[in-house]
């Protein structure tokens, strides 16, 4: 068994701080949460309001020291009491323990063969940790009355892990001391390996987590020391940033959807020993069961005696990965970066393109992605860049032409183009429009590659460079796609090659050979916004998957709508990457 959990709050003591008066820190928390409610800054500005924002916080945690709780003793020391309580609780844990898998940090090891399909791992619903267990819980009273826990299940669930930490008898003790002490998600990185993310497409991002965060503790720092609803939390006398903080990681890092009890609606969730399960690409083999009343997970794949078992987080690009897990994935087939294009509304075209676009459920102005593999572009990205690159004869021919209505269904279809004119523009236009954003970037992909080889590169440091690195390649495959596309059409062109036709009896029929490509695009609904997440039914659950409460609070304390949330990722149903190591799995 491990050892016995003792909580420490240090007050005094070589690790603690001097005394510092409750006015003191209030006045602090107040210019904080000022500070981080004050309007976006403009263009260009967002790094030094961050360095601003980081300033202010690193005078508060300089404050706190020796404040907040730990546990004694290391995370190892915990999984056996982890393992017993899950089986006194009716959870299986005959197949596997916890094993140190290195670089990935712990996970799940097996100790028989299990098949693949095979039901191995199940925890029943009293030993997650939910929205409504906080409601059930000291948080209750508070919760009742608070119109940001209400509305924002992953605060919820932070402020419901941090009472059960304080609590000595809480349930949930074995399950909480077996986490993570700290992560690698970015709101961990020193200001210099934020920097290294600077000209990247996650670095806003990075920036807002760490904004959204520091608004939130500063808000609930003084609602825990004013509010009468708080009088008998357990974190009134002690409630450091950095433990808020933890609880913001372990939830975005764990959090996960389950059904409620009687399956009407969902709810977020923390899931013991489950999330003990590192990333790898495949498909999501966990789901709810609402009759056993359980999650219940499945092997991914055929494993051996001690080999580690995998599960699938979905299909998150490796900024998701980082950003909410902690890790950055090398072989991720999902990776991919975002491009926002739009028809601009003075063109004179303006009209007849959004109508089009609109026959075909595509937005006028979108957010789309550029995906690692081959074709770099999703169907409805095609469809967008055909009709955006379209004359005003080819526009006319889908509005009101023979058979327009069934043309609308080609033009996500790589097989059908509408010109080899209109091919050739489109690829030109993607070719260039990525060699355009590889030129945002302050270091070269070779820059990137020869950084990397320093063999005393941080941990963060290196994340960062990595994902920094990732973009640019995509981006690097994008243009040379373009290229190589763009020859292939004028080749076409020269040879005066016919046109494609497609018969109207078999529109049902048109799908591309890829699978990314594939029509009709109009019966589905429109996904590039969250391009790469999968449509969730019969509860699968996915680890770290997305889920965004939009709230913010004002400097007042009062609450706005569509904001965005700190814990803007709900969980995911794998493990993940985080702790010490970045492969480290946490749901």
């Amino acid at each position: 068994m491990g050892k016995k959990s003792r909580v420490k709050i240090q007050k005094s003591g070589s690790g603690a701080s001097a005394a510092v008066s409750p006015k003191e820190m209030m006045n602090l928390i107040s210019e904080l949460l000022q500070k981080c409610s004050s309007a976006a800054p403009s263009a260009g500005k967002e790094w030094e309001e961050y360095v601003q924002i980081r300033g202010l916080v690193d005078k508060i945690r300089k404050k706190q020291k020796g404040m907040s709780t730990v546990f004694d003793g290391s995370r190892e020391d915990y999984f056996p009491d982890l393992l017993s309580w899950a089986r006194d609780n009716g959870a299986s844990c005959d197949s596997f323990t916890v094993g140190n898998f290195g670089a990935e940090g712990y996970g799940l090891r097996a100790t028989r063969d299990i098949k693949a399909e095979e039901l191995f791992l199940w925890i029943p619903r009293k030993m997650l940790m939910t929205v409504e267990s906080a409601q059930n819980s000291v948080l209750g009273p508070l919760y009742s009355q608070d119109r940001i826990l209400q509305a924002m299940g992953n605060v919820t669930l932070a402020f419901h892990l941090l009472c059960e930490r304080a609590d000595p008898a809480s349930p949930w003790l074995p399950y909480i001391r077996s986490l993570p002490q700290d992560y690698d998600t970015p709101l961990y990185y020193q200001q210099e390996e934020v920097q290294l993310l600077l000209g990247t497409q996650a670095v806003q991002d990075v920036l807002s987590q760490y904004k959204n965060t520091a608004r939130q503790y500063a808000y609930f720092y003084k609602l825990v020391q004013t509010h009468p609803a708080a009088c008998k939390l357990p974190l009134k006398d002690s409630f450091t940033f950095d433990d808020y903080r933890w609880a913001v990681s372990s939830v975005m890092t764990r959090q996960n959807q389950i059904p409620t009890e009687d399956g009407s609606r969902v709810t977020l969730a923390l899931i013991p020993l489950w999330d003990m399960c590192n990333h790898t690409n495949g498909l999501i083999t966990t789901g709810y069961n609402l009759e056993d009343d359980r999650c219940e997970c499945v092997a991914l794949q055929d494993y051996k005696e001690n080999q580690q078992i995998y599960i699938f987080y979905g299909t998150r690009s490796n900024g998701e990965f980082v950003i909410h897990n902690g890790f950055f994935f090398q072989d991720n087939a999902h990776d991919r970066v975002k491009i926002k294009l739009g028809v601009s509304k003075s063109e004179r075209l303006y009209a007849m393109k959004a109508e089009v676009l609109a026959r075909a459920g595509i937005p006028a102005s979108c957010i789309f992605a550029l995906h690692c593999n081959e074709p770099p572009i999703s169907a409805q990205l095609l469809a967008f860049l055909r009709v955006f690159c379209m004359t005003e004869e080819e526009l006319k021919d889908y509005l009101l032409g023979d058979g327009a209505f069934n043309k609308i269904f080609t033009l996500g279809n790589s097989e059908f183009p509408v010109s080899w004119e209109n091919e050739i523009k489109l690829w030109t236009f993607l070719e260039t429009r990525a060699a355009l954003l590889l030129k945002t970037y302050k270091t070269s992909s070779q820059e990137d590659c020869s950084m990397l080889d320093k063999p005393d590169l941080s941990l963060h440091c290196r994340v960062a460079i990595q994902l920094r690195l990732a973009e640019k390649q995509i981006l690097e495959k994008a243009s040379a796609s373009g290229r190589a596309k763009r020859l292939h059409f004028e080749k076409k062109l020269e040879d005066g090659a016919p046109l494609p036709r497609y018969q109207e009896s078999d529109i049902a029929l048109l799908e591309n050979t890829d699978d990314a490509l594939k029509i009709p695009m109009v019966l589905h609904e429109f996904e590039e916004v969250k391009e790469g997440q999968q449509t969730q039914e019969h509860y699968d659950l996915v680890n770290g998957q997305k889920d965004v409460y939009a709230v913010e609070v004002e400097a007042s304390g009062e609450t706005r709508g569509d904001a965005y949330s700190t814990l803007d990722s709900t969980g995911s149903s794998s493990g993940c990457r985080t702790e010490e190591d970045p492969k480290e799995c946490s749901e």
